[in-house]
């Protein structure tokens, strides 16, 4: 989640429900408000972010989190580990469609454990 989070932060410096809300937006609901301030409060003692108090138009002052330059760094290697996730997570799916389609005449014994397992599942 922090990836994420530094993320949302440096594409616009934000406050903590207007995170939740992005958050929500990327796909990522339910997210617990307590759990996404414990995250960037641990972000900021990190020194990945700043934060200041900034007032508000419709209640008490918000804290308003911003990126540093450590924290930039940190998101340049998780985007990294992240797309390389993505690279495996699509091989993942691609296995997994090619396992739904119906077997061919020529299918093997693997092809034979992948329907039988889908028997088991499905």
């Amino acid at each position: 989640m922090s990836p994420i989070l530094l993320l949302l932060i440096w594409n616009r410096p934000s406050h903590g429900y207007d995170l939740i809300d992005r958050l929500g937006e990327l796909g990522v609901a339910g997210v617990e408000p307590g759990h996404v301030y414990r995250l960037l409060r641990a972000l900021e003692r990190d020194q990945c972010l700043v934060s200041s108090w900034t007032a508000s138009r419709t209640g008490p002052p918000r804290r308003k989190y911003e990126i540093t330059a450590s924290g930039l760094s940190d998101l340049k290697a998780a985007m990294i580990r992240l797309r390389d996730l993505g690279d495996v997570l699509r091989a993942c799916a691609t296995l997994w469609d090619e396992g739904q389609r119906p077997p061919s005449h020529d299918a093997g014994p693997s092809r034979s454990r992948v329907a039988s397992w889908q028997g088991e599942v499905g």
